[in-house]
């Protein structure tokens, strides 16, 4: 199933909770997420069951891939019952399917054993700094670095390989750690991807003046320890590889500001709520939950979606300019990243 730009669909992203344990400045600014804001309440979620049934719709249509984000995921109860239900689920010429986790890892040592039991493929966990000040005032909750890193070290003893580690860096706040961060974690087996500033939501203050191009960090990170560049792992990958040249692991760089790869993009977002959204940037969604409530039957939601995807034309990251970041866009906390 393509879009009207020839884009197969293959990836959803499912964000389970709004809710996150952080406040980082990027994403959920205390500003708007204080103490006083409105989150969803638990009867308009998504059930587990809901969700699993829109997962085999969203299969059916070629999906093989499932990243469950928030918020912080790991706040909702039980969501190794999730990923079981999900596991469980096959492609149809019966292949399984990759189910991945996006996480600030404050939760995995006590979640993470259960999680890979239950069938979680891989895990990407945030971290924006090494250094313990920049850290606690970028997540805004005074948490620090050495209990992330206990999370990334509990996922590799249960048996996660080749974690993901992602870093989105702003100028001026936390861009003197690039290099520190990817010798921190080089020949670990883990690959720290860094993420240029984006304008995702409209709560984040974003300026284009704010953001590294992923050009920069490479060359920042190539003058110490010298890279290589590598070829993607498969088409539609959004970050761009590079290899160290001493053969010790490599490093990522995701560019939708500055380099935008609208052209292949195969993602889709499913919200807390059961809003379909086919853009990190879009202004509005299509509800499914709607469709799922009132009895229609999978047959109808099937074409609901097909109608939806076949419909998509979204190029946001290709015609950003500093007009187009004042639109209104749905937060990145409410349909994940």
């Amino acid at each position: 199933m393509s879009d009207t730009r020839g884009r197969l669909l293959g990836d959803l992203r499912i964000s389970v909770t709004d809710r996150c344990n952080f406040r980082c400045t990027y994403c959920m600014p205390k500003e708007v997420f204080g103490k006083g804001y409105q989150y969803l309440p638990q009867s308009e979620l998504l059930s587990f069951d809901e969700i699993t049934r829109m997962a085999r719709l969203f299969v059916a249509h070629g999906v093989t891939k499932i990243r469950l984000t928030g918020g912080e995921p790991l706040l909702r109860k039980n969501l190794e019952v999730l990923v079981e239900m999900l596991a469980a689920l096959k492609t149809p010429n019966d292949k399984p399917l990759d189910i991945a986790l996006t996480t600030n890892a404050t939760l995995l040592p006590k979640k993470v054993k259960a999680l890979k039991a239950a069938g979680l493929n891989r895990i990407t966990v945030s971290l924006d700094s090494l250094d313990e000040v920049t850290f606690r005032a970028m997540n805004d909750v005074n948490f620090p670095v050495a209990d992330v890193l206990k999370g990334i070290d509990a996922a590799h003893d249960a048996g996660f390989s080749a974690i993901k580690i992602n870093m989105v860096v702003k100028k001026g706040v936390n861009d003197q750690d690039v290099v520190a961060m990817a010798r921190h974690f080089k020949g670990s087996g883990h690959i720290v991807r860094f993420i240029e500033f984006m304008d995702v939501g409209s709560s984040n203050g974003w300026r284009m003046k704010d953001v590294i191009s992923s050009a920069e960090i490479v060359r920042m990170v190539n003058a110490d320890m010298p890279l290589v560049e590598a070829k993607s792992n498969y088409s539609g990958e959004v970050a761009k590889r590079w290899n160290y040249a001493d053969g010790s692991g490599e490093i990522g760089v995701i560019s939708s500001v500055t380099q935008a790869f609208c052209s292949t993009c195969t993602r889709t977002r499913l919200s807390t709520d059961g809003k379909l959204f086919t853009c990190l940037f879009a202004q509005s969604g299509h509800d499914l939950r709607a469709l799922m409530r009132s009895g229609k039957s999978d047959t109808q939601i099937t074409r609901a979606i097909g109608l939806i995807w076949n419909q998509r034309e979204d190029r946001y990251s290709q015609l950003r300019t500093e007009e187009t970041t004042g639109n209104k866009k749905v937060e990145m906390s409410y349909i994940g990243g």
